[in-house]
């Protein structure tokens, strides 16, 4: 049976174990899935051991960079973003980016040459910015900590950084900041004279499913996406990595409405 874990600072209402473990048993494999929740300084204290004793480690906010020194190396894209959300073996790598773009291609997105808001310049913000680009949209990036977006356009390119939000026509707007959970549920990083705007607000958040951004988009008559299906496709393909298991975007869709059916709430 497979030892796995997600670390975060709070991970205690995350869906990791219930995808993980959906994903695994699909897969023909058993594993026993552990949520932790740490602080920076047990963060620091306990990540030597968790490496050494799981057989892969998920990782999510705020620690994707701070596991970095204590591995060997990065593959592909958290080469790319310098951020690491699955580890084994002691290497790094990062699916966010392709849970991100196989949930905008599955709900049927296309944002080449669309004007695009991404509200955050973090870990997940880095590989959404980068596959929206690689995906061909119009990309503006708001943080309330301006250097942050700014070097993604100097490691990226081709990114309008924005001092702040002004209601304008855009395509989409992306929630990357994580307003809207834990103790911010029921805030939302920006209001209905913004949303009112866009055509579609999609949030990262998946936990609550309706997020007060969302809510307030719907409310407004805007197409509403969260960030569930984003979780389960970076999961899906985080256990094809652990497995060495060839990825199918098909299966993936496949496992993603089937998990829907067993977990509707």
């Amino acid at each position: 049976m497979l030892k796995l874990a997600v670390v975060g600072k709070d991970v205690s209402k995350s869906d990791s174990a219930k995808m993980h473990t959906f994903d695994l048993k699909k897969m023909g494999v058993d594993c026993e899935y552990s949520l932790i929740s740490l602080t920076k300084e047990e963060f620091d204290a306990r990540v030597e051991s968790l490496l050494n004793e799981l057989d892969a480690l998920n990782v999510t906010i705020p620690y994707k960079l701070d596991v970095i020194p204590h591995l060997k190396k990065l593959e592909g894209d958290a080469k790319t973003f310098g951020a690491v959300n699955v580890v084994k073996d002691r290497i790094g790598y990062n699916t966010d980016g392709v849970g991100f773009l196989l949930m905008l291609q599955n709900n049927e997105i296309d944002v080449k040459g669309k004007d695009v808001l991404v509200l955050g310049a973090g870990g997940a913000g880095r590989s959404v910015v980068k596959k929206l680009l690689d995906e061909g949209a119009k990309v503006t990036v708001f943080d309330v900590r301006k250097k942050s977006a700014l070097q993604l356009n100097k490691e990226f390119g081709g990114i309008t950084v924005a001092d702040e939000v002004k209601p304008q026509p855009r395509f989409m707007i992306v929630n990357v900041t994580g307003v809207g959970m834990h103790k911010t549920e029921g805030i939302s990083p920006v209001g209905a004279d913004v949303l009112s705007q866009c055509e579609i607000a999609c949030d990262l958040i998946y936990y609550p499913r309706k997020s007060e951004f969302l809510r307030i988009a719907e409310s407004l008559g805007k197409r509403i996406v969260n960030g569930e299906g984003m979780l389960f496709y970076q999961a899906y393909y985080g256990d094809c990595i652990v497995l060495n298991r060839k990825t199918s975007a098909e299966e993936a869709k496949r496992f993603f409405e089937e998990y829907l059916l067993e977990y509707p709430d």
